[in-house]
C-alpha cells in the first residue's frame, strides 16, 4: 500500500466516525467482538481462502486498527494516532532486530529468537511474573502452547515431560500435525460422549500449570 492510499484510509475512518452515528457511538469495549471475528475471518483466508480473500480480510484487519486509533485519537486524557503506533511500532522492531538495524550477526533462526528474546525482555525488566503480559484470552490450545513455553523458562516442566515420555511409550503422541489433529478431534469426541466440557477442562488444568509457575518463581 502506497502511502497516499494509507492516509486515504485513514482520512476514510475519520470521516465516517464524523458522520455515521453507528460508528459515534462505538468504543474500544465495543469493538472487540468485531476485531475476535475479523481476526478469525482473516485466518481462514489463509488457511483456505484465495488471494482475493486474504487481501480482502487484511483490510478488514486493518479497518480495526484505525477505528481503535481514531477512537484512541479523540481521548480527553490520553489521545494517540495512527502515527503514533506506527512510530512506537518501528522503535521496538528496530530494538528486537539489532541484526538489521545495530550491527549484530544472525546466521541461524536460532540466533534471531535469541536477540528478540533478550530485547523484549530488556523491554519487560519491570514484569514481576513470566505470566505478565500473556493474553488469557486467548483461544485455550494457544494458550497451553504459551504457557507450556513459559513453564520452561522457570524449570516447570518435569511431570510433563514425563507424561509425554509415557505417552510415547504406548504411541499416544503423533508425528504429525495431521495426526494431532485426529488425535484432538478423538479426545473432544471422547468429552463429548461423557458430557465433559473439554474447553472448561483444559482452562482448569492451565489454571493449575499458572499456579504452579507462580510457585516456582517465589
Amino acid at each position: 500500500m502506497t502511502s497516499d492510499a494509507l492516509a486515504r484510509a485513514v482520512d476514510t475512518m475519520r470521516q465516517v466516525r464524523d458522520r455515521c452515528v453507528w460508528t459515534q457511538a462505538i468504543d474500544h469495549r465495543a469493538l472487540v467482538p468485531y476485531l475476535i471475528e475479523e481476526s478469525h475471518e482473516l485466518v481462514d483466508a489463509i488457511e483456505g481462502g484465495s488471494r482475493a480473500d486474504l487481501r480482502e480480510e487484511l483490510g478488514d484487519l486493518l479497518w480495526q486498527v484505525l477505528f481503535h486509533t481514531e477512537i484512541a485519537s479523540r481521548d480527553g486524557e490520553d489521545p494517540f494516532t495512527i502515527d503514533d503506533v506506527a512510530r512506537a511500532l518501528v522503535e521496538k522492531m528496530e530494538r528486537r532486530h539489532p541484526h538489521v538495524f545495530a550491527g549484530e550477526t544472525a546466521e541461524t533462526p536460532e540466533r534471531v529468537l535469541e536477540l528478540w528474546n533478550a530485547a523484549k525482555a530488556a523491554e519487560k525488566r519491570q514484569r514481576a511474573s513470566v505470566l505478565d503480559g500473556v493474553a488469557r484470552s486467548m483461544p485455550s490450545l494457544a494458550l497451553a502452547q504459551k504457557l507450556l513455553g513459559k513453564a520452561g523458562q522457570v524449570g516447570v516442566g518435569a511431570e510433563i515431560a514425563l507424561a509425554v515420555h509415557d505417552a510415547e511409550e504406548v504411541g499416544a503422541v503423533p508425528e504429525s500435525e495431521e495426526e494431532l489433529g485426529d488425535l484432538l478431534l478423538t479426545l473432544t469426541a471422547a468429552a463429548r460422549e461423557k458430557g465433559w466440557d473439554a474447553e472448561r477442562a483444559l482452562r482448569e488444568r492451565l489454571r493449575e500449570l499458572e499456579s504452579d509457575i507462580r510457585d516456582a518463581e517465589s
